[in-house]
């Protein structure tokens, strides 16, 4: 059985000090689930507060990147002892936003997940197409490619720490969200590509989450679906009572 993950993206968004006052409120909220893994994802300058603040409750904090190298002429760059020894548990790589604006590549990727997981992170890492690729019939093709190429080399010991992310670019940000049907098409896809790759075994313990325009008002429906195994949350994440709604999905 497979635990759900529901992980905050914030993205750019939070000083320290609004940080802080989303966790001391998040606590609260989401303090008595014990059947969901939850994370949050947060910019690097709150991160070490963040770790200490959640220190003794239920909440992971995580980095949104990290650097393939642990040091090194890096200007401006975070490696993934840096974040281990700020207390993150886990690290969200290759988001869209990466690729689109910063010239991630799977090969970059590729080296980020195994320094990431050589560090001892656990991986959160996203794959998806844009909307012309969809549109184009080439959805199924540009995520093989993304998690073929993203975890290429990962032994099936590495792999139990890797949890998958599909993200369609078109639903990020946007209020459009694809359908859970659609959500569970391409998680199907991604968890036989994984068979493929490592066996059935791990492809039927590895977590897919579904990130896009997720709500409180459509958690529940997507999260019904038997491939989709939590959620990587952006602008809903960035509240403590909606967050806190995700992560209570089953209520």
């Amino acid at each position: 059985m497979r635990t759900p993950f529901i992980c905050g993206n914030w993205k750019m968004y939070k000083t320290v000090s609004e940080a802080m006052a989303f966790l001391d409120a998040a606590k609260g909220l989401v303090g008595g689930v014990n059947d969901v893994d939850i994370g949050i994802g947060a910019p690097a300058t709150a991160l070490k507060s963040l770790a200490d603040g959640a220190k003794g409750s239920n909440i992971m904090i995580g980095g949104e990147n990290c650097h393939w190298e642990n040091e090194g002429a890096f200007t401006g760059e975070i490696s993934p002892q840096m974040l281990v020894e700020a207390g993150c548990k886990f690290v969200i790589i290759g988001h869209s936003e990466r690729r689109r604006y910063f010239g991630e590549t799977n090969e970059t990727v590729n080296k980020k997940v195994k320094a990431a997981l050589a560090a001892g992170l656990v991986v959160i890492m996203c794959c998806g197409e844009t909307l012309a690729e969809r549109e184009a019939g080439k959805t199924d093709a540009v995520v093989a490619d993304h998690v073929k190429n993203g975890i290429a080399g990962l032994s099936m010991d590495e792999m139990a720490k890797v949890v998958i992310a599909y993200e369609p670019v078109w639903a990020i940000g946007t209020g459009k969200t694809a359908t859970p049907e659609q959500a569970q098409d391409v998680h199907a896809v991604i968890r036989k590509l994984l068979a493929g790759m490592f066996g059935d075994a791990v492809a039927q313990t590895t977590r897919i989450q579904y990130g896009g325009s997720v709500k409180p008002e459509n958690v529940r429906e997507i999260m019904a679906k038997p491939d989709v195994d939590g959620a990587l949350v952006g602008g809903a994440s960035l509240k403590p009572d909606s967050f806190a709604k995700l992560v209570n999905f089953k209520a």
